[in-house]
C-alpha cells in the first residue's frame, strides 16, 4: 500500500501505448524516408570530399614533376628561367624592404632633430 492504492505486483514499466497501427506504420515509413536522404547527403559529401583531394593531389604532382624537371636541368649546368624570375624577384624585394627601412630612418632621423 503506497499513498492509499494498492499496487498490483507484475506491472513495471510503461504501459504500451494504444497506438493506431497505420499510424505507427505511417512514422516507421516517413523515418526510413528521411533516414535515406540523409545518407544520400552524406554520400555526397564524401565524394565532393574526395574529388576535391584528388584534385589537390593531381596538382601536387604537377608541381613534383616541375620540380624534377628543374633539378635535372640544373644538372646539366642550366638555369630555368623560373628560377632566374624567382631568384630576381627575391632580390628586387629585399631592394624594397631595404629601401624601406632607410626610408622610416630617415623619418625617424628628422622627426628627432626637429623639437
Amino acid at each position: 500500500v503506497v499513498g492509499g492504492k494498492v499496487k498490483k505486483p507484475g506491472k513495471r514499466g510503461r504501459k504500451p501505448a494504444k497506438i493506431d497501427l497505420k499510424a505507427k506504420l505511417e512514422r516507421s515509413r516517413q523515418s526510413a524516408r528521411e533516414c535515406r536522404a540523409r545518407k544520400k547527403l552524406r554520400y555526397q559529401y564524401l565524394e565532393e570530399l574526395v574529388s576535391s583531394r584528388e584534385r589537390a593531389i593531381c596538382a601536387l604532382r604537377e608541381e613534383l614533376e616541375m620540380y624534377k624537371q628543374w633539378c635535372m636541368a640544373m644538372d646539366q649546368g642550366k638555369i630555368p628561367s623560373e628560377i632566374k624570375a624567382l631568384l630576381t624577384g627575391e632580390e628586387q624585394g629585399k631592394a624594397q624592404q631595404n629601401s624601406t627601412k632607410l626610408a622610416k630612418a630617415v623619418k625617424t632621423e628628422a622627426n628627432s632633430s626637429n623639437p
